[in-house]
């Protein structure tokens, strides 16, 4: 392995722990650091997801162990969200717009996230309630194709408005936002099968690096931190990532 393979395994040892932790893959983690070093945005793409999908499997794997995951809770907003993500996934956005495009998402998902983390400790006491069933289902299909083009897999967009809406606790968010981004990280990776010469051939030692980061975040996120770190956490990771794609 050479350097820059060696530097890049590490980042994403460190974006994978930190994003499985809130129930993230770091798909726009990963993005933001192939950036650095100057990747294609078809190679970053579909790295992207393949990284993802594995991180979410894991992070699935945890959450539904320690019992913090409901396929209720999943079902509405997986049901349009797989095909549109397959959809998505199918179409290669120009530079010019993918950067801005993900950037600017990301950015305000992390005012809205921060907003909430910093609220006092008494706004919180309203119970969540569940998702309108056809809310819920353009949810998933809106959030499924913009995460399938982006290649962001989808659970970075969605984690925002669940908290938003009180659809959730931060813990049942991190878990449904969990099975979310398997789900569409792979149906957008089926659906950029066209593009799968384009993974670079040092993947097998990123999946490797992102694997054990993974193990290590989702284990933490799943049994030791609160609500409100889950938030704050979430709201600085949304925010760095959305400056990174939009500085680059």
């Amino acid at each position: 392995m050479d350097t820059e393979v060696i530097w890049l395994a590490a980042a994403f040892l460190g974006v994978a722990l930190v994003y499985a932790a809130v129930g993230q893959a770091g798909a726009s983690g990963y993005i933001a650091v192939m950036a650095m070093f100057g990747f294609a945005p078809l190679v970053m793409k579909t790295t992207a997801l393949a990284l993802n999908l594995l991180v979410a499997a894991i992070g699935t794997f945890h959450f539904s162990k320690v019992g913090r995951l409901s396929w209720r809770d999943v079902y509405p907003f997986a049901i349009l969200g797989f095909p549109f993500s397959l959809l998505g996934g199918a179409i290669q956005l120009p530079e010019a717009i993918y950067y801005p495009v993900v950037g600017v998402v990301l950015i305000l998902s992390a005012l809205q996230m921060a907003r909430s983390a910093l609220r006092k400790r008494g706004v919180f006491l309203a119970a969540p309630v569940a998702p309108p069933f056809w809310a819920a289902l353009a949810t998933g299909a809106v959030i499924g194709f913009i995460s399938g083009t982006t290649g962001t897999g989808g659970g970075v967009f969605l984690a925002p408005v669940i908290l938003a809406m009180n659809w959730g606790t931060a813990h049942q968010t991190a878990a449904t936002t969990a099975v979310y981004n398997l789900m569409n990280s792979a149906a957008a990776l089926i659906g950029a099968y066209s593009y799968w010469d384009q993974l670079p051939a040092s993947l097998p030692w990123w999946l490797v690096a992102v694997a054990a980061g993974g193990s290590v975040g989702a284990f933490i996120g799943s049994r030791f931190l609160s609500d409100r770190w889950l938030r704050g956490i979430l709201a600085l990771l949304l925010l760095v990532s959305g400056l990174k794609l939009l500085w680059w």
